[in-house]
């Protein structure tokens, strides 16, 4: 990476996924047992070798169960929670979920990876309302891409990429659409738009707050999600012509690892800065992937270096979307609010209040001894009424959480 590495916010987060990555827990939508090109099956792969390490379900012989989180849903009468195929999906490390977008419809669903039973939830239905007398989504309005970022949001991406949906992952889910990506002037004529060079395939995230696309005709592009501008940073080379970019993950060397959906052809490494491809050499049987899910993010050698800046000068994640409820009361009333360190390792922390662009306003080092400890945190100074940041961090400078509070 060139230039020098500064710590911004998104590096800070990106320390909460380090500790979860593993590529051993990679996880793929392949095809059925009885239809390979019908994606609806999830299985738990090994990517340094392409070995299937288990099958979660299937879609024609698994029991499950289903539930709902949006309040729109009074039934959930659901046959099969792939329905017709899977082209979208991403690991939420933090809950151990394998979240999902089933195709043709409007959907997002986890299969919670933690359930002693294969246990499906609703998240949202229609988040892209269909029109009048249609059920299915049409091809450019269906989910193909999606990722949990460095931010801790997890976000979904339609075939013409006019939605960049945005959700929550917490208890209370919140899912929302950010509108349509915008193509970098810089781009010299390639288009995250175009139907015949950049709709399919999948979406990495990297440790410094990016989104990474890559189509499933081997294009990429970079995306900055508060501007949602896509620069073209390449196409993949060294692929078979056949070969659909469909599944994308990040493997511990911090290279990307593809699959296809549409040809046997297994794994292929791609070079994260140059883009040359090389196959992954296996004795395995080859299997053909819709899409990969891990806890990975792109440059996270860079990040964590980078991380070794002491934090409290710099400025600090917005991790409200995955926190839990440590901070209360929340919105705090006066000048005083307490920090619940539920499960957290005994040791010594710094609870950082700061304002919304990152500034710390108060720090305050604590030891904890118990799992269940509570600080309470009084500001030595008037604060004005509004929305700040709590962030605790540990001995080692890693973010243990990060959350919102309101002062009123």
């Amino acid at each position: 990476m060139k230039g020098k590495l500064l710590l911004t916010a998104t590096l800070v987060s990106a320390s909460l996924f380090s500790a979860a990555q593993d590529a051993a827990k990679t996880y793929a939508i392949t095809g059925k047992s009885n239809n390979n090109f019908l994606w609806a099956d999830i299985k738990q792969i090994y990517i340094k070798t392409g070995d299937i390490v288990k099958t979660l379900f299937e879609s024609d012989k698994t029991t499950f169960k289903i539930s709902s989180m949006d309040n729109a849903t009074e039934k959930v009468q659901v046959i099969n929670p792939t329905a017709f195929g899977v082209a979208a999906c991403a690991l939420d490390a933090r809950h151990n979920r394998l979240y999902f977008a089933p195709m043709h419809f409007a959907d997002i669903r986890f299969l919670d990876l933690d359930a002693k039973e294969v246990n499906f939830t609703i998240v949202k239905k229609n988040i892209i309302p269909t029109t009048p007398g249609n059920v299915y989504q049409p091809e450019e309005s269906q989910i193909t891409r999606m990722v949990i970022a460095a931010d801790g949001y997890g976000y979904a991406l339609t075939n013409d990429a006019n939605h960049l949906i945005r959700f929550t992952t917490g208890k209370k889910p919140v899912v929302e659409d950010l509108g349509s990506l915008i193509d970098a002037e810089s781009n010299n004529g390639f288009s995250v738009h175009n139907k015949c060079t950049s709709w399919g395939g999948d979406m990495l995230a990297d440790a410094f707050g990016k989104l990474v696309v890559i189509s499933a005709n081997h294009n990429v592009y970079s995306v900055d999600v508060k501007t949602k501008i896509a620069s073209f940073t390449g196409t993949i080379t060294g692929l078979p012509a056949n070969y659909t970019t469909n599944g994308a993950v990040v493997d511990n060397d911090g290279d990307m690892v593809v699959s296809s959906a549409n040809v046997f052809d297994g794994l292929f490494r791609v070079n994260a800065k140059d883009l040359k491809a090389v196959k992954v050499e296996t004795t395995a049987k080859a299997f053909n992937a819709s899409d990969l899910a891990n806890g990975n993010l792109l440059s996270q050698k860079e990040a964590d270096a980078a991380a070794k800046f002491d934090v409290s000068k710099s400025v600090l994640p917005d991790f409200a979307a995955a926190a839990d409820g440590r901070v209360y009361p929340n919105p705090a009333s006066g000048d005083q609010f307490n920090v619940l360190f539920t499960g957290q390792k005994a040791g010594k922390y710094t609870i950082i209040f700061s304002d919304l662009a990152g500034r710390p306003l108060l720090t305050k080092t604590v030891t904890i001894a118990s799992a269940a400890q509570v600080e309470n945190v009084r500001l030595t100074r008037k604060t004005a009424k509004g929305t700040y940041l709590v962030n605790v961090v540990d001995e080692n400078k890693q973010v243990a959480f990060s959350e919102r509070v309101v002062l009123q």
